[in-house]
């Protein structure tokens, strides 16, 4: 059976995530400073069990959560440990209450940082940076019972043979916390499928296969022989992405997603797996709802 994956934040429902900016966060006074951080957390983590519960409500199976759910946690100037907030066991507790709803309605969640983690480039800090997002992430997670990090490849730095091993080597060195949720995804610009599953294969780690990505960089690479190697790479339910281009496949960017998604760019490959397909469209839960009724009045599922 599929189930469906709405993606951080909603078009229509009023659930919102509050972020924060480092120039109104860093004239603060340190400790004023915690206190608003504090707050911030506080409120997005009944966003969360308020967009779990949506998902609860609409049969939807996994909710990726938004990577700054800890407004400027890994800020390089003002970033903060959780234990320094003020409000760290009730938000620390607010999360764990997530987890509990989690498993009781059978709801995924997974993390997607941001396209600047490269774990293999060939400067330090920028590595370094890299582990230091992951470390959150894998904390965060923790707490709510999230099962994936998921990232891209990274570069590929004028040597894309040598870029890969470089990945590989990084993600063996990674603690355990971060090694055991983290997945690889392809992108739509440098690495291919064929490109990252020998990499997930050498090193254990899983591979999310997004088909729109594939479509845009071809690697001539079936469909379905992705979609089998992708699924054998995991342990656990596998997780696939799914969208469609911004006004067809016949405009110049195919990179740019639509609003919704086109049903013919579901993979029939997909229908018959237990997987998790996030939907990564721009009207949000709309588009994971529409979505959900076309499949199921065209398979019955």
């Amino acid at each position: 059976m599929i189930r469906f994956g709405l993606c951080c934040v909603f078009s229509k429902e009023p659930i919102k995530f509050v972020r924060a900016t480092a120039r109104y966060a860093g004239s603060l006074p340190k400790e004023e400073r915690l206190r608003y951080l504090s707050l911030l957390c506080l409120e997005n983590a009944a966003s969360l069990k308020s967009a779990l519960r949506y998902c609860a409500n609409h049969n939807i199976g996994d909710f990726r959560i938004k990577s700054e759910i800890f407004p400027l946690k890994t800020h390089p100037e003002i970033g903060y440990t959780v234990e320094t907030l003020p409000d760290f066991e009730e938000i620390k507790e607010a999360f764990l209450e997530c987890r509990f709803f989690c498993r009781k309605h059978d709801i995924r969640t997974t993390f997607h940082p941001d396209q600047f983690i490269f774990l293999n480039s060939p400067s330090a800090s920028v590595h370094e940076s890299a582990v230091s997002e992951l470390k959150y992430q894998a904390e965060v997670s923790s707490w709510v019972g999230a099962d994936v990090i998921n990232i891209h490849g990274g570069g590929a730095y004028e040597d894309k043979t040598a870029a890969l091993k470089k990945l590989a080597r990084n993600i063996l060195t990674l603690p355990a916390c971060v090694k055991e949720r983290l997945t690889l995804e392809n992108d739509d610009r440098t690495y291919a499928p064929s490109d990252l599953l020998p990499v997930c294969e050498q090193t254990g780690i899983p591979f999310v296969y997004d088909v729109h990505h594939h479509r845009c960089l071809s690697d001539g690479m079936s469909v379905k022989e992705a979609t089998s190697r992708a699924a054998a790479s995991w342990d656990r339910e596998p997780l696939f992405h799914l969208s469609s281009p911004r006004g067809g496949w016949n405009v110049k960017n195919k990179r740019s997603h639509a609003d919704y998604i086109d049903i013919v760019d579901f993979p029939r490959e997909w229908l018959d797996l237990d997987v998790t397909v996030e939907v990564e469209a721009k009207a949000k839960e709309l588009a994971v709802l529409r979505l959900m009724n076309e499949i199921q009045n065209r398979t019955g599922m």
